[in-house]
């Protein structure tokens, strides 16, 4: 009996008509061409110059679409919902819920985001992908716990994509769908081999921009360490001003995703900032366990021209009725403009005429590239600019709960209690590993369960963005910089400025999150003389008791900041 879980709005924005059941119920979906991201008009597989608004007229079939100028892209992303291990920094391997990357496989183990253009999402591997991969492309690996290299493993497509034969046989059937065969028919052992026992702490990171489509498609590949449970899986974006209650996770009006089904979320992306990602079935257990994972949004100001006035760019975007900015009416407005005009111009950043390769064991910057410089919000005066970005994810693990979700006995919620602390998955040493970090499962072969380092490097004489979110379940954290200070400039996803126009930011040397919070904090050492290349510092919590790894005295919620 197949189960098919598909999204039927989805289908209809690209065009296809619904299919009907087959043997198969994996199947996942990112079109090249929707009503609002016309290929004809716009190129969807990089983001625009933001020059004006999408400009919409009638349509033929009495709705607004698209006729010359078009904003954003499509982005799209395929994860899985399972289960797996993550080791901790006293060695010991913890068994967890969590989502895995079925695409973007290469991006993810960098520290990258996974979120793929249709071009890069809709292509089939050189080779068959092996259960592990990419952590099993290095021939090194099963002999070593620490990866630092993914040898030629490039790959970012979609997992299991195939051609659908059958469809193509079929004359009538193959006038339906591309000439490739690509049509969201998947290959399910690709998606098995892959999915299985893969889930990653963070989960698979997922950025994208202002004016995206974005279509995110969750297969659940059962738990293999638990098979007495027929958990379903959801994604909840916290936060996340989503209008579409189906899209939305919570299975009280959304739909819940079975073992062997999958289910395509589409979302328009909203303000810029940072989110963060959940399961919503039974949150307390599935939050502790791992199912946790980080969203932004990247400004529409990236996409200014070099040199174009960043006040005039954003009085502009207050034409465009989905983010216009009544300041008199909207107290939820999350772009007002800055009190005066500074006339800030869009520069460029410091960063080099060409990155480190993935493949050279040199440091990438994530959320980065040269040329301009880039910011965390539509701040209209410069004022949230930064060079590079990383994400940094707070979390905490109570071995005794993980250890029993794993025998077979009943969880103690009211005693769950953290006792290892997490950044991105690490606690100090693993924290400033440059590499992904693999774990020997139980089917025998290695899978990239942190593939997140938390350690920032900045360039000297630069700017780095960390976007924190605290997910933890059962504790407030702390974090603080020690020679850098913070300058915090936006919270829960919302820059800090009142409706006057006046900047809310703040410079402090410490911040806490309660669960559920998130920080935009800038790290400046843009004064070389303060912070010549080569020096290091430390992000670290004071709360002593979160700097231990379970029964080790150091460890815990510590990374480091290199100026290199």
């Amino acid at each position: 009996m197949s189960i098919k879980i598909v999204s039927t709005f989805v289908l209809a924005v690209m065009g296809v008509a619904a299919l009907p059941a087959t043997a198969q119920s994996f199947r996942v979906q990112c079109p090249t061409s929707t009503i609002t991201h016309p290929s004809s008009l716009n190129n969807n597989n990089v983001e625009p110059a933001y020059t004006g608004i999408t400009t919409q007229a009638l349509g033929a079939n009495g709705y607004l679409v698209p006729t010359a100028n078009v904003n954003g892209a499509i982005k799209c992303q395929q994860i899985s919902g399972g289960d797996g291990y993550s080791t901790m920094a006293n060695g010991t391997q913890t068994f967890m819920f969590s989502f895995g990357p079925l695409s973007g496989l290469a991006d993810i183990a960098h520290g990258l985001p996974g979120t793929e253009p249709p071009t890069l999402f809709n292509s089939t591997p050189l080779a068959t992908l092996m259960p592990g991969d990419p952590a099993m492309a290095d021939s090194a690996v099963p002999a070593q716990p620490l990866v630092t290299s993914l040898g030629s493993f490039t790959y970012n497509g979609a997992v299991g994509l195939a051609p659908d034969a059958d469809c193509l046989a079929d004359p009538t059937c193959a006038s339906t769908i591309p000439a490739s065969g690509l049509d969201g028919h998947v290959d399910p052992r690709q998606i098995m081999d892959i999915g299985v026992m893969n889930g990653n702490i963070p989960a698979p990171l997922m950025a994208i921009d202002e004016d995206d489509e974005f279509f995110l498609t969750l297969s659940n590949v059962g738990m293999i360490m638990r098979p007495d449970l027929f958990e379903q899986h959801t994604v909840h974006f916290h936060g996340y001003p989503n209008a579409s209650a189906v899209y939305d996770g919570v299975p009280d009006a959304s739909v819940a995703i079975n073992i062997g089904g999958s289910f395509t979320y589409y979302y328009l992306a909203p303000d810029a900032g940072t989110y963060f990602w959940h399961c919503h079935i039974t949150p307390p257990e599935h939050l502790q366990m791992g199912m946790v994972g980080q969203i932004y949004v990247r400004p529409r100001q990236n996409r200014v021209a070099a040199g174009g006035n960043l006040y005039t760019a954003l009085q502009l975007q207050q034409t465009d009725l989905r983010t216009a900015c009544n300041t008199a009416t909207d107290i939820l407005c999350s772009n007002p403009l800055p009190l005066a005009n500074t006339t800030a111009t869009h520069l460029n950043n410091i960063l080099p005429a060409t990155l480190p390769t993935y493949h050279s064991g040199q440091p990438v910057y994530p959320g980065a590239v040269p040329g301009p410089t880039l910011y965390a919000y539509n701040d209209g005066d410069g004022s949230t600019a930064y060079d590079v970005e990383y994400p940094i994810q707070i979390h905490g693990f109570d071995p005794n709960f993980h250890f029993v979700g794993m025998t077979f006995n009943p969880e103690a919620f009211v005693d769950m209690k953290d006792k290892f602390f997490l950044l991105n998955g690490r606690s100090y040493p693993d924290t400033v590993t440059p590499g992904p970090l693999a774990t020997e499962t139980s089917d025998g072969r290695m899978h990239f369960s942190q593939p997140l380092s938390s350690i920032i490097n900045i360039p000297a004489g630069g700017k780095a963005l960390l976007r924190i979110s605290d997910l933890d379940v059962t504790e407030y954290q702390t974090l603080a910089s020690l020679g850098v200070p913070m300058h915090v400039v936006g919270y829960n996803a919302k820059l800090l400025r009142d409706q006057s126009g006046n900047n809310l930011d703040y410079y402090t040397n410490s911040i806490t999150l309660a669960g559920g919070e998130s920080l935009d904090v800038i790290l400046d050492a843009s004064n070389q003389t303060l912070y010549p290349s080569g020096s290091v510092f430390y992000l670290f919590t004071p709360q002593l008791d979160h700097l231990s790894n379970d029964q080790e005295n150091f460890g815990g919620l510590m990374t480091e900041v290199h100026i290199n």
